[in-house]
């Protein structure tokens, strides 16, 4: 087995170390938030004090994709993904302290690193693939298969978390399973030490600190629509939909969880399979009209909420997760393809503060509205968000 990765174009093996380090990193991720979850409701916290135990993981997410960028373009892409990686193992150690330790400022600021390590991790892994496909039309459809594929694996594999985070508190208990995640992942950090590149992703030219800030109207643009698209699923997805599970439905927080866990799981499949779906129209136009399919649907759950709840709302929430990864995988590609070449990350970076930006204001608008008007307000907010995202398209070149 390893004399034939070995045998690999040194492009395929680098583009697999990449894949590697971003599905093990993903793995620890999505367990560690359900791990977090259940853990400090079983010790008594409060729903309030648990999503805050998340609220610096997001804000983070902004600062980090912004200025490692500029580090990622600096430095090389092999550092910031391996600085991802070490924080994350930081940030596990931090939770392997006596119980007793385990307040909400402390597991904050461990959850703060891993937003921080996460994001780190994710631009340095999409970036990376601008730098291994060739240019031209052929390298184009390649991109969209490769940016599809890590992306679609990414958000299955963070559903697998879900289901293993449960599993590992289940059986060896919160510090056990903190510590064979840490353990794991610093395994990781050993190969890719090793074996990643270490000019990969580095710009000829050391950009100044000033050009975080994108110069480019098309990545601009693409970055505003990005943020309204992941602020639209988040109004109502994050806070407002488990509640609504549990409180209108009736279901425990075990049934939720493994819900929105094969939701996830779903929704990466279906991002990697976007290439399929949307064959080789897949700039500009796609985008615009996946999206204006995408805006109706929120409108078109909340309508039928007073119909036939169980019917509209699950059956509507599979219905968008399904549209919803065409769109992201759509404007992945899109923000890889449009970037620049040299120095990659500082665009990428750019788009994907935006991306955090849209989920931390979808996650605080999700809480709110939900408090003031119920699954129904959020819905409508959401599609409202959407046809901004359509709005906001119609500026992308004609060329994207």
């Amino acid at each position: 087995m390893i004399a034939r990765v070995a045998a690999l174009p040194r492009e395929i093996r680098q583009y697999l170390l990449v894949t590697g380090n971003y599905w093990a990193f993903t793995l620890t991720d999505g367990a560690l938030r359900m791990l977090v979850v259940l853990y400090f409701h079983q010790l008594g916290y409060s729903a309030l004090e648990v999503a805050l135990l998340f609220l610096f993981y997001e804000f983070f997410g902004v600062v980090t994709n912004l200025v490692g960028g500029w580090l990622g373009a600096r430095l090389g892409l092999n550092r910031t993904m391996n600085l991802g990686l070490g924080l994350q193992v930081f940030a596990l150690a931090m939770l392997l302290v006596p119980v007793a330790w385990l307040s909400v400022p402390w597991v904050m600021a461990a959850q703060a690193l891993s937003g921080i390590a996460k994001d780190l991790n994710k631009m340095s892994a999409k970036s990376a693939i601008k730098t291994l496909v060739p240019a031209g039309d052929a390298g184009h459809q390649a991109l969209y298969r490769w940016v599809a594929l890590l992306t679609g694996s990414k958000n299955a594999l963070k559903g697998v978390g879900f289901f293993l985070g449960g599993l590992l508190l289940t059986l060896i208990g919160f510090q056990g399973a903190i510590l064979v995640m840490a353990v794991m992942l610093t395994g990781v950090l050993a190969l890719s030490l090793v074996r990643l590149d270490a000019d990969l992703g580095r710009a000829k030219a050391k950009p100044k600190f000033r050009e975080i800030l994108s110069k480019s109207r098309a990545i601009n643009v693409l970055s505003a629509a990005r943020l309204f698209l992941f602020g639209a699923r988040d109004v109502w997805f994050v806070v407002a939909l488990p509640v609504f599970l549990a409180t209108q439905f009736g279901w425990d927080s075990w049934r939720v969880g493994g819900f929105l866990a094969l939701w996830v799981i779903g929704y990466g499949a279906v991002q990697a399979m976007a290439p399929r779906i949307t064959g080789r129209h897949a700039g500009r136009s796609a985008a615009i009209l996946w999206a204006m399919g995408l805006a109706a649907l929120p409108a078109l759950i909340a309508l039928g909420l007073e119909w036939q709840p169980h019917i509209m709302l699950l059956g509507g929430l599979l219905l968008f997760g399904a549209v919803f990864a065409v769109n992201s995988s759509l404007h992945s590609f899109l923000i890889v393809k449009l970037a620049r070449a040299d120095g990659v990350s500082l665009d990428v970076g750019f788009y994907y503060m935006a991306n955090a930006m849209g989920r931390l204001i979808g996650t605080l608008l999700s809480g709110w509205l939900y408090m003031t008007g119920g699954l129904t307000a959020t819905l409508w907010v959401s599609s409202a968000m959407l046809a901004a995202t359509v709005a906001i398209s119609l500026a992308l070149p004609k060329e994207a």
